[in-house]
């Protein structure tokens, strides 16, 4: 809030309290960004696309998204070590320079299991995708669980402008570890979708934790 005095004649003073507008964020600019990701390229692979599910595609990731995770990274909400290393040194301005970049990218999806479900139990024949299809486009209405793709979107490419993520071709092995990190009661403490998400994986068991981790690393945002 700032304080305005307006001199209306001599000796009146008129004091007018002014809401300083709040600064728009940075847009990203797609070259410098480009340039910027050559450290990451060690992990994330050069073209955006890790080799080993350890470490999260960001090909096709959207900007705000991105942008909004390292400013975690960097303030220790989100706790890596390795990621606050490199988020540490990075501007607002870094970030989403380099968040404009991967959206630029192609993510490449995997292979789906298509392998049926064993475990008994209401999914018991099923191929293991087919269920994970059908928790992420029609939820488990039974325990209160929405569809994923109503932050996600239809084919996993999340929000753009939003902060919510692509997911569509990420390795299932690094969405089924975060989905069992979330539903063991962890989260960002100052990330409202963290909590959400803490919510919505407590309600799942392993095997539709599974399901739904490898139909996204199957599909293909379009």
């Amino acid at each position: 809030m700032k304080h305005l005095a307006l001199c209306l004649a001599p000796g009146l003073m008129l004091a007018l309290s002014v809401t300083a507008a709040t600064p728009a964020p940075p847009k990203g600019v797609v070259q410098d960004g480009a340039t910027k990701a050559a450290v990451c390229a060690a992990c994330h692979g050069a073209d955006g696309n890790s080799l080993s599910p350890e470490w999260p595609k960001m090909a096709g990731q959207n900007e705000a998204y991105i942008a909004r995770q390292l400013a975690l990274f960097k303030n220790g909400t989100r706790e890596n070590v390795v990621m606050l290393g490199f988020a540490a040194a990075l501007s607002e301005q870094d970030m989403h320079d380099l968040g404009a970049y991967y959206a630029t990218l192609k993510v490449t999806p995997g292979v789906a299991d298509e392998s049926p479900i064993t475990e008994a139990g209401p999914w018991e024949g099923m191929p293991a995708f087919k269920v994970g299809e059908r928790i992420y486009r029609g939820g488990l209405p039974d325990r209160g669980i929405p569809a994923c793709m109503a932050c996600h979107g239809p084919s996993g490419m999340g929000i753009p402008g939003t902060a919510y993520p692509s997911l569509g071709g990420q390795h299932a092995d690094y969405t089924k570890l975060k989905l069992q990190w979330f539903r063991e009661g962890n989260g960002y403490a100052a990330d409202q979708n963290g909590q959400i998400m803490k919510g919505i994986a407590k309600g799942m068991t392993d095997t539709e934790i599974e399901a739904v981790s490898t139909y996204l690393e199957g599909l293909a945002p379009r």
